[in-house]
Formats: C-alpha cells, structure tokens, sequence
C-alpha cells in the first residue's frame, strides 16, 4: 500500500474535513482514521522550538491513527499551546466538527503561513508497534507549523509516515521559481 503526500498541501484539501481522508479517497483508497489519544503532554525540544514554548511545557497533543484499506500509514499528532487552547473545545477526546480548522478559527485565530520540515528517520519502539513496520523499516517525519495572522505560533502538526508506504509530491508556487 502506497499513498502520496502533497507538498505544499493544496488549499482546497487543507481546508477539507480531513486531509488524509480527502487525498486518499481522490488516489482510489479506502481511508479510516482512529483517535489514539487526546490529553496534555511534555512538548519535545521540536514541538517546543515550534510553538515557542520550553522544551518539557505541557502542551495538548491530539493524536491518531490513518489507515489505507485498513493498513496503518501515519500517525498525525496536532500539538497545541495550552495558554491558548487550554479549556476548548479542541481538548475534548473526539474529532473536531466540523473540521480542526474550524474549530481553531472559532477560537479567534486566522491563518497566516506555515513551514514544513521533513525528516527520515529509524522510527521510535511506538511508531513500529502503532505502524506495524517491519525490522529496518524507517519513518518520514512531517512537522507543519501554522502560524496565526499576528506571527503566533498556533498549530503543530507532526506527521509519522511509514516510508516505504509514502511517496512525497513536492510542488513549488507558480510564479516563485526559475528554470
């Protein structure tokens, strides 16, 4: 099983109920997804670096499972400050309805831009387990920070891909590049 990754994501899936659930419908796979856990834990010095916290802050992580016709792929990982998303509706243990995105806007943030940053990497005792990779299987790590319109970090998105069930799309803005 194989599914790709667009980088940068295109607006209209971002901004779809579920990103995963949007591009592997459009690729002819059948996508699930199940929350794994939703709840306050020490940020990691990159998570930290990412929301501008000290490394060890507790930070709130939503965390869950996707699946492609039924075989685990990614474990995606939303990470928020909890000076401003302590107490929300984005704590509570299920999916956000009607999209993540929209509950983070009611909350009074507008988007402004986002950085992405791609790691390969051995993957941890819980991403082999949680991925059911094989031994010598490796991850692709995605960290995408979104940022509000004022420059606050507000979202962390940590991305664990199976890497020999990714294949990564890589597209540069129209206009922003040269031959």
């Amino acid at each position: 099983m194989v599914v790709r990754r667009a980088l940068p994501t295109q607006p209209a899936v971002r901004a779809s109920a579920s990103l995963f659930m949007t591009e592997a419908a459009a690729q002819g796979v059948t996508p699930g997804r199940r929350m794994l856990d939703v709840g306050p834990e020490p940020a990691s010095a990159d998570v930290a670096a990412a929301l501008r916290v000290e490394p060890g802050t507790d930070v709130l992580a939503r965390r869950k499972l996707l699946l492609a016709n039924d075989i685990p792929v990614r474990i995606a990982t939303s990470y928020f400050r909890l000076d401003l998303f302590g107490g929300t509706p984005l704590c509570d243990p299920d999916f956000v309805r009607p999209t993540l995105q929209a509950g983070i806007e009611a909350l009074g943030h507008r988007f402004g831009h986002a950085e992405e940053e791609l790691v390969a990497r051995p993957p941890t005792a819980f991403e082999a387990a949680t991925l059911e990779l094989g031994p010598g299987e490796w991850i692709v790590r995605v960290l995408r920070t979104g940022y509000g319109d004022d420059g606050t970090p507000v979202h962390a998105l940590e991305t664990i891909c199976a890497a020999s069930r990714h294949v990564f799309v890589v597209a540069q803005v129209t206009g922003a590049d040269e031959f």
